[in-house]
């Protein structure tokens, strides 16, 4: 088992190595990286160096290049020379003149300097004379640069990707000399009352906690960094953008951590669970609330965050397939070439060979139409009424899929020895399903149980842009529209571990319940 598990565990990261790295292979090299100012206004409002200037900055900040403006260099060279004054300084004024006159910049030493630190380091050196009017003034955004740009291959791209991926908080996280307390230890939650995972001199307070929303253990402490979106959430990390909740804020009678242990309470919407330490000194209004330096902090919100909107509608559409695919099946098999079978061959044959946006928008026709069931979610005057669509178009096509599989399974079954023996010892048709046939079909079914209830969390591509779910599937259909290779790269991490993730849990189950099947090669049927 344990051998099997290091073989699974290291395809695996062979495998989600390898799918990111064509994905980035995709959007930063193969597809031309103007597309991200489709929809940048900043840039439309800049002309001529500015917006060459403005472009290079844009491409750093999204992971294209490794970008160095001489202006930079020149204020960091001065700075160390005459501090926070530099600017005023002669010596900074003419090197900053020199790169706008293109016969004499090269003379300059600081530009001697900047070129050779920048090409030893493989940099290459690119400058941008001014741009004038025939009468010698310069046009407006027509200032001369003088910028160093490196390329960055995708080996490097994916190790800086893999390298900030995981971290850990520590009690020394914080900076602060005045903080002397630092520990991680388990305490009585006031806000959950159960235990929780606490720090001091950690960026947040509390590490590990539970309370009543998805997936109700919380942690802190370990922080998955599945990278940054700029196009579409301007700047926000992507695991913040999928976890918070969404919605109005919601308030409640709770305590301040200074009220704890009294009959004082407050009408508040703050989450004290999200606090985080600030390295501000507190007013005198927050020191008679906090005890502490833990006082930044997020609202709750009535809203599911995205990922808890894609697993809801997932898995009760799952657990749906599951309850009404498996009967029927079961009872197609029994009745096999009845009429129950041939209608359930028609429905398998019409929901495998339809396309699923056809059907999609078949289904959400009857459904508006028949039922007024909203058809938009941001339009649900009944918000659980929103979630009908979704769920039932993703829940048809699973039921005709294990309609399909249960009977082929069965029927295979049907004409193995075992039944005929026990045919042979007088037990009944019911009695053969039930104990024999039943069971060992549905042995094939288990090993996608893992599977199908760990990828509700990546959500339905198709279902949520059609239905407009605010939920994780749809956001990657508006990260291809909006070009965010941050989104795109961070969807691909998520739904490749989470694919590989069912495979191996599913073929642990199988293993559970089939005698035959030995993950170690030792015992059973050996495979």
């Amino acid at each position: 088992m344990k051998k099997y598990l290091a073989k699974r565990i290291l395809f695996a990261l062979f495998s989600l190595i390898v799918v990111v790295m064509i994905v980035m292979l995709l959007v930063y090299s193969l597809i031309n990286k103007n597309v991200i100012f489709q929809t940048d206004d900043t840039w439309n409002k800049k002309s001529s160096n500015d917006r060459t200037i403005y472009e290079y900055t844009q491409y750093k900040k999204y992971g294209y290049v490794e970008y160095e403006d001489y202006s930079s260099f020149i204020k960091d060279k001065y700075t160390a020379i005459y501090g926070e004054d530099y600017y005023k300084q002669t010596d900074f004024l003419n090197d900053k003149k020199a790169i706008q006159d293109e016969t004499t910049f090269k003379e300059n030493v600081s530009v001697q300097e900047f070129v050779k630190k920048y090409q030893a380091e493989g940099y290459q050196i690119i400058y941008l004379p001014p741009v004038k009017y025939k009468s010698g003034k310069t046009k407006p955004g027509g200032n001369g640069y003088l910028i160093a740009t490196y390329e960055k291959s995708v080996f490097s791209r994916l190790w800086d990707y893999a390298k900030g991926f995981i971290s850990i908080e520590t009690k020394n996280q914080v900076e602060d000399p005045n903080l002397t307390d630092r520990y991680i230890r388990f305490e009585k939650d006031p806000y959950s009352g159960a235990f929780a995972l606490v720090g001091s001199g950690t960026q947040h307070k509390y590490l590990i906690y539970f309370d009543s929303r998805f997936p109700f253990m919380h942690f802190n402490w370990i922080h998955i960094n599945l990278g940054t979106s700029y196009t579409t959430y301007r700047g926000q990390e992507i695991t913040t953008v999928i976890n918070a909740p969404t919605g109005k804020v919601i308030a409640s009678k709770q305590q301040y951590p200074a009220m704890i242990g009294t009959d004082e309470y407050a009408d508040t919407a703050i989450d004290f669970h999200s606090v985080t330490y600030s390295d501000v000194e507190l007013t005198g209004e927050e020191k008679d609330l906090f005890t502490d330096n833990y006082t930044v902090y997020t609202l709750k919100r009535e809203g599911l965050s995205m990922i808890e909107t894609s697993f809801l509608i997932g898995i009760i559409a799952t657990i749906l397939a599951y309850m009404i695919g498996i009967p029927l099946g079961i009872t197609m098999s029994r009745h096999k070439d009845g009429i129950v079978d041939k209608i359930g061959n028609l429905y398998i044959i019409f929901i495998m060979a339809v396309p699923s946006l056809a059907y999609i928008f078949i289904f959400a026709a009857i459904g508006t139409s028949l039922f007024d069931l909203p058809y938009k979610f941001a339009n649900a005057e009944v918000k659980v009424l929103a979630y009908v669509l979704p769920i039932i178009s993703l829940a048809l096509p699973s039921i005709g899929g294990l309609m399909k599989w249960v009977r082929r399974y069965m029927v295979d079954q049907m004409n193995s020895d075992y039944v005929k023996f026990a045919r042979a010892e007088g037990l009944s048709e019911r009695e053969i399903y039930k104990t024999h046939i039943s069971r060992n079909a549905i042995i094939y079914i288990v090993h996608g149980i893992p599977g199908s209830i760990i990828t509700c969390l990546t959500g339905a591509i198709i279902t949520e842009r059609v239905y407009s779910v605010p939920g994780v599937g749809n956001l990657l259909t508006v990260a291809l529209a909006q070009h965010d290779n941050g989104i795109i790269v961070a969807c691909t991490v998520f739904y490749t571990f989470l694919s590989i993730a069912g495979i191996i849990l599913g073929d642990l189950l199988l293993c559970k319940v089939d005698p035959r099947i030995s993950l170690s090669g030792e015992g059973g049927g050996g495979r």
